[in-house]
């Protein structure tokens, strides 16, 4: 290509004939590639206009997204667009989605507490929402110290029903983001909730609120994080894509982790479901339960 546009660039002044002569390509070849430049151009121009879209949604998703989600949603925009095509423009273009970091673990098992059964075994999923959950704790740095974040994630759909944050890891951090996904969840009598040993999940106060919800309580073994690699995942995600690695405030702290989860991760992000395709949590919850009311 780069020697049909020397001939294209210089043939007034030396002439097709004799610059093809001295580069050592046909004639036709080059008419053929000048008869198709306008087409060429036309379809650099449309990859110009999807690698804008592409960067736009790549963008809107803090940097979070890579190719799979990237590509549903142009789909779901109504772009018909191939997969390998997207997949190509990120390459060559250097768009990349985050990468997760590892994260230190916060649990510390009460060895006096008698732990309660395993009742999810590694399965993390549920046919409907409301009936299995899990939960975990993990910690923020912030330039006022430590502050934690409980959360309670619905397996049907992955969307975190209840969350909670304090400057403290004790029982009712975690029996406040319970309320409230027992509030805003509609969640099934005999209902699942699954996390580590922790000592904040085996207390008497939280115990208690499980059988007052009526809900079972199921436990993974100690050190070993893939017993609840549901929950953990869910802080992976959230610490790659959130950005910030210490914030300068706890309010600063809560006012992003409030936007990540109620804005950015229940109602934007894209998750492939194995029975809806590439949804929200929040349209997965409508979509498996029409009739259920959504908390504000």
């Amino acid at each position: 290509m780069i020697r049909f546009r020397f001939v294209e660039d210089h043939h007034d002044a030396w002439g097709v004939k004799r610059i093809c002569r001295v580069l050592e390509i046909s004639r036709s070849s080059f008419y053929a590639w000048r008869a198709g430049r306008p087409a060429a151009e036309a379809r650099a121009r449309e990859e110009d206009v999807l690698a804008g879209e592409i960067a736009e949604i790549h963008r809107d998703s803090m940097g979070a997204y890579g190719v799979p989600r990237v590509h549903a949603t142009l789909r779901r925009s109504g772009r018909a667009v191939n997969r390998k095509k997207v997949e190509r423009i990120m390459r060559e273009r250097r768009i990349r989605g985050i990468t997760r970091r590892r994260r230190r673990s916060l649990t510390k098992a009460d060895t006096t507490a008698a732990p309660a059964p395993d009742l999810i075994a590694r399965d993390f999923t549920a046919k409907r929402p409301g009936t299995r959950l899990v939960g975990d704790i993990t910690y923020l740095p912030t330039a006022q110290g430590w502050y934690y974040l409980a959360t309670a994630i619905d397996l049907a759909t992955r969307e975190v029903l209840g969350w909670s944050m304090a400057d403290h890891h004790r029982a009712d951090l975690v029996i406040d983001a319970l309320r409230m996904a027992h509030a805003r969840g509609d969640l099934e009598e005999d209902c699942i909730f699954h996390s580590d040993r922790g000592s904040e999940y085996t207390s008497r106060e939280f115990r208690s609120e499980i059988h007052k919800l009526t809900m079972r309580q199921s436990m993974g073994r100690v050190g070993t994080c893939y017993d609840n690699a549901a929950a953990e995942s869910f802080f992976a995600i959230l610490k790659a894509e959130i950005g910030t690695e210490v914030w300068l405030s706890k309010q600063a702290a809560r006012a992003d982790v409030f936007t990540f989860i109620e804005v950015n991760y229940n109602r934007r992000r894209l998750r492939k479901d194995p029975e809806l395709g590439y949804v929200t949590p929040l349209e997965a919850r409508l979509r498996y339960s029409p009739h259920t009311t959504l908390a504000a």
